[in-house]
């Protein structure tokens, strides 16, 4: 996913580049795709950082779920004093 918006931003500001245009309209693209770029970049590390936070939470909930019913296996089988 990284390298397919590394590629957009290279390939967007090469066209730019080799695009016959004023320098001012030049630069002024480039700042109008840095940030079209950067605010695409933030919305997927958002949405990853969201998964991740959820992937965190089921691991935490199952590892809890085991951790009892070890407990309860353990009281079952251990003998009584």
């Amino acid at each position: 996913m990284s390298g397919l918006v590394i590629g957009a931003a290279v390939g967007a500001l090469a066209g730019l580049l080799f695009a016959p245009a004023p320098g001012d309209e030049t630069r002024e693209k480039l700042t109008e795709k840095t940030k079209e770029l950067s605010d695409d970049l933030s919305e997927k590390f958002d949405n990853l950082k969201e998964t991740v936070n959820e992937v965190l939470e089921d691991v935490k909930k199952t590892g809890t779920e085991v951790l009892e019913d070890v407990k309860k296996a353990t009281k079952k089988t251990a003998p009584e004093a």
